[in-house]
């Protein structure tokens, strides 16, 4: 195996425990040898590879963004009414994406202490926004939303990280309904 291919798998494999750990123990519980023993390598490779744990989290972070960016730019590129596309975004905000919820909040904790990681999740942030203004475009303008693109992306994604909030706590009640009531009106 080769120098690079064998710092790529390390670097993967590292991601990997991350995401996991994140998920099971959340950050307070992750230290530098939890991670290389989640991952099967030397704790000296974290350091190495990603210079701290934080470093480490938030590169497993922008990872796991880019596959969900890159899903929700195929989901929004189909031929299809947007009530549908709305339909799936809330199956996966609702059931599907609570791995990466769980990554989210996490991160988000732990960056309002930290200027260097707040700005590392805004700039991820900021690529939900894109995808969300590219998505909600036409939609805006067909359905006659009356306040700008850029308020009503904000109320989409204030209103998912509510959802999330709740949902992590074990609170649900009404949630349903308002999906329902957002599906009627989206239909109408």
């Amino acid at each position: 195996m080769t120098k690079t291919l064998a710092r790529s798998s390390a670097e993967e494999t590292l991601l990997d425990a991350a995401e996991r750990l994140l998920v099971d123990v959340g950050y307070g519980g992750i230290t530098t040898r939890r991670l290389a023993e989640a991952a099967g390598v030397n704790h000296g490779l974290v350091h190495y590879y990603f210079g701290s744990n934080e470093n480490l989290l938030v590169r497993a972070l922008e990872r796991f963004t880019e596959r969900m960016i890159e899903r929700q730019r195929a989901l929004y590129a189909v031929d299809e009414p947007f009530v549908e596309k709305w339909r799936t975004a809330m199956r996966y905000l609702v059931s599907e994406d609570v791995r990466y919820q769980k990554i989210w909040m996490e991160l988000s904790a732990l960056s309002w202490n930290d200027e260097g990681l707040r700005e590392r999740l805004a700039r991820v942030n900021g690529e939900w926004r894109a995808v969300l203004l590219d998505a909600f475009e036409q939609p805006h303008r067909e359905l006659g939303i009356a306040m700008p693109l850029d308020a009503l992306v904000s109320l989409v994604i204030t209103f998912n990280l509510g959802v999330i909030v709740e949902r992590l706590g074990g609170i649900e009640t009404g949630h349903r309904e308002l999906l329902d009531w957002i599906d009627q009106w989206i239909s109408r």
